[in-house]
């Protein structure tokens, strides 16, 4: 009976053998096949490996693959660009996934650095992600214009991936949801490759999977299958029809500096919205 503690590699072997065909690598469809895709024998060849040892790495009974293997494999199931890089990555993390199943979750605090930056950035929206893209920290900016879309929470909480998949709220002011919902489900995505042990990232990956528009977008061995934008439009309570575009810098510490680029009109009126929120209050 196969492992059912696959890494994320150990999933992208299966799932990739599986979406391909014979015709796919020059061979005869020949007879009926009990499951679709190639057959594992047929891929060990193509990678000059046995199929035992595939089935290890298949199972996530080995975690340690060579460049060499890798790269064989790689060749076999006919990978290149983003989803190559992809696999080398999962590759390289799989020993890690598999010694550490579930691991204590860092506390995320912001460094005074890091608040520095977002008040030196006021009055262009800013704020700053964790590991689990929970909003960790904000300029008056942000909270000004996010907070009319239902993102901050009155409990001063926000997580972007649940927001977009689990508020209705997002539904309506979410001009393009679909692509919000690629751009965030890539993210998420791309935080599992990046932290395979973190205990509460794996648990809200779990949660996220229970939603079928999440799940229908979890398909890790599609890394690069499609432009991802990096555009929100919103459909604003206050400004109206609103397009952000927006930009993202890595910190040293797991966090990330994520900046909204609102056009003009709306920048506007964030700032004078601020102004009249000051002076209501002196």
């Amino acid at each position: 009976m196969e492992s059912m503690a696959r890494n994320g590699f150990a999933e992208f072997l299966v799932a990739r053998r599986g979406e391909l065909r014979p015709a796919d690598v020059g061979m005869p469809e020949g007879g009926r096949r009990r499951t679709p895709g190639l057959r594992r024998e047929e891929v060990a060849v193509r990678a000059g490996v046995s199929a035992d040892y595939l089935a290890r790495l298949e199972q996530g009974r080995d975690t340690n693959p060579s460049v060499a293997v890798v790269d064989a494999l790689a060749d076999a199931l006919l990978l290149e660009g983003p989803q190559r890089h992809h696999f080398g990555l999962l590759a390289m993390a799989s020993g890690n996934e598999s010694r550490c199943p579930g691991s204590e979750s860092p506390r995320e605090q912001l460094g005074e650095t890091i608040t520095a930056v977002l008040a030196a950035l006021q009055p262009t929206p800013a704020f700053v992600i964790g590991r689990r893209l929970n909003v960790l920290g904000w300029n008056p900016a942000w909270a000004d214009f996010a907070t009319p879309l239902g993102l901050l929470g009155e409990d001063g909480e926000a997580n972007l991936a649940w927001y977009v998949f689990t508020d209705p709220r997002a539904r309506r002011t979410l001009r393009d949801w679909p692509a919000a919902a690629d751009t965030f489900a890539a993210a998420v995505l791309r935080a599992k490759v990046r932290w395979p042990g973190d205990d509460q990232l794996l648990g809200m990956i779990d949660a996220l999977r229970r939603e079928p528009e999440f799940r229908e977008r979890w398909k890790p061995h599609q890394v690069g299958g499609g432009p991802v934008s990096s555009v929100l439009k919103f459909d604003h309570p206050v400004h109206g029809a609103v397009d952000v575009p927006f930009e993202t810098m890595e910190t040293d510490r797991d966090q990330s500096v994520v900046v909204w680029l609102l056009d003009q009109a709306a920048a506007r009126a964030t700032g004078l919205r601020l102004v009249h929120n000051r002076a209501a209050n002196e």
